[in-house]
């Protein structure tokens, strides 16, 4: 063991001096490392924003954050369980005595943790329905406008309006993206969003088809079209999508998701429209088959007419029946007109002979007095409802003078209820005058008692006088009166006139400078001056 002398002699460091020495070692030792490693412990970013949780491998773990602003900037976002390479920088935590990194970039370890990725981003998706079959629209077989999402200095995009040009020309209206690196997916996602978003009748036409589009590449540059937005864009498009991304065997998610998957840019051009000259011959072929159809089926019809003309008779045998019924019709006509008249002529006799004088007159009797018994009743109903009536206006005087009579007493009641209540009021109104009265000339008593108790007159009244120089202040010391110097002196009963002498007092002559060894007199205390009102000394 070592000695005591030893001990007592070694550095003594605090708490937090300690912590700082080792963070500064680790720092300068470790600046910026690159450690691989397992994410585990993570929850997802904290309610600040920040991301804590830890790295592992078979052997060891070191806890790691990532702050806010750098998580909002990544790429890639930390997941449980992935593997990756992380690049930061090594320090200390004081307030749990540990280290850990503080990491500014991550990126995947390899291409099998990106495949991991991309399955378990698959699977959440595709659990979702964005990948079901449902969803997807069938393409237009000939659109007007067409919008593509690609790089507009790549090489895409002129295979895309080469293969437009030589199948059957459209207009193409070019969203111009990153297609890889950092930022790329939201504009791609900004992109799919911005056409849907497009007015129907706007000055910038809706394209009726999207195409998104990228060369080939490695499974990190094709990465941007596995982010989660640019899936989910792609499934919430309302134009028909195709995607064109890579070569044909390389997979993304935006495959899944879109309406139409392309092995090349250049076969989602050969989808996108027909062939001009093929649909030429088609319809060169179809309008010679037409012609030929109505050729033979006008053909046909002539054919059927001439036979049916052979089959039908002539037109002197299909009128001859006809004709024959208008000959027997025509000439049993003036028998029976004859036979028509001279039944009516005996059913008017009939009636003629029951039409006497005297049915006349009893009926002309009855509807008298039919007419005098209706206007019996009708001058009895209206006695009846003029009775009625007036019974009626009776009740309603009766009810309206109670109703005016109950109305006018209520009215009296609030009248006098009112009155009571103005009284009560008033009387309280006065004994509150009152008090505040007495209050308020008892507060100027006491003021009064106080300002003649605080008021230099009443010094005045004892004997006292007050000394004013020519322009009326106050002369508090003999020093600042000079021979002949004009004075006023205030008493209690009254002001007289003086004049300075120019002898001093005793008073004075004391007040000179004291001999050697004597003690120095106590300066005069300075008595503070009321306010507003002259000082008595």
């Amino acid at each position: 063991m070592p000695p005591a002398e030893t001990l007592i002699n070694a550095p003594e460091f605090t708490v937090s001096e300690l912590s700082s020495a080792l963070k500064r070692t680790v720092e300068d030792a470790y600046g910026h490392v690159r450690v691989r490693g397992e994410i585990t412990g993570f929850r997802g970013p904290h309610s600040s924003g920040h991301c804590y949780f830890a790295l592992k491998d078979e052997g060891a773990k070191i806890e790691a954050v990532i702050w806010k602003g750098v998580h909002g900037r990544m790429r890639f976002k930390p997941q449980e369980g992935l593997e990756v390479i992380a690049t930061g920088k090594l320090t200390t935590y004081p307030g749990s005595s540990k280290y850990q990194i503080v990491i500014e970039a991550l990126e995947p370890a390899g291409i099998g943790a990106l495949m991991a990725l991309m399955e378990e981003r698959k699977r959440k998706l595709g659990a979702e329905g964005l990948f079901d079959e449902a969803r997807k629209q069938l393409l237009p077989w000939l659109p007007e406008v067409i919008g593509v999402v690609t790089s507009p200095t790549g090489a895409v995009i002129r295979d895309i309006l080469h293969r437009l040009q030589d199948r059957f020309p459209r207009r193409v209206l070019v969203w111009p993206v990153r297609v890889q690196g950092e930022g790329s997916a939201e504009q791609i996602a900004a992109a799919i969003r911005g056409f849907n978003a497009l007015p129907e009748e706007g000055p910038i036409p809706r394209p009726d088809l999207l195409i998104v589009a990228r060369g080939g590449g490695s499974l990190e540059d094709l990465w941007s079209f596995n982010e989660e937005i640019v899936v989910r864009a792609a499934a919430e498009s309302m134009i028909p999508l195709i995607s064109a991304v890579g070569h044909e065997t390389d997979i993304t998610l935006i495959d899944f998701a879109a309406d139409k998957r392309a092995p090349t840019p250049t076969a989602a051009a050969e989808m996108a429209v027909p062939v001009r000259s093929e649909l030429f011959v088609e319809v060169a072929s179809l309008a010679r088959r037409t012609m030929l159809c109505w050729q033979r089926g006008h053909e046909s019809r002539r054919n059927e007419l001439r036979a049916a003309v052979r089959a039908l008779p002539a037109a002197g045998e299909l009128l001859a029946i006809p004709r024959q019924r208008l000959d027997g019709a025509t000439a049993a006509l003036p028998r029976g007109l004859k036979a028509n008249t001279h039944a009516h002529f005996r059913r008017f006799a009939g009636v003629s002979a029951r039409l006497t004088m005297r049915v006349l007159r009893a009926q002309l009797a009855q509807a008298q007095h039919r007419l005098t018994a209706s206007g019996e009743r009708m001058a009895h109903s209206a006695r009846s409802l003029l009775r009625n009536r007036r019974d009626r206006f009776a009740g309603l005087a009766i009810r309206l003078k109670a109703s005016k009579l109950s109305n006018a007493q209520a009215q009296r009641q609030i009248i006098a209820r009112d009155r009571e209540r103005t009284l009560r009021l008033a009387e309280r109104a006065r004994r509150a005058l009152a008090t505040s009265t007495q209050r308020l000339a008892a507060r100027v008593a006491h003021s009064g008692q106080l300002l003649g108790a605080l008021s230099y007159r009443g010094v005045l009244a004892r004997g006292f006088a007050l000394v004013r120089d020519a322009e009326g202040h106050a002369v508090h010391a003999a020093a600042g009166i000079g021979p002949g110097v004009r004075l006023s002196l205030e008493f209690a009963d009254g002001r007289v006139g003086a004049t300075a002498d120019s002898d001093r007092p005793a008073a004075t002559a004391m007040s000179a400078k004291p001999a050697a060894g004597e003690p120095k007199p106590a300066a005069p205390k300075r008595v503070a001056k009321p306010v507003g009102q002259g000082s008595l000394f």
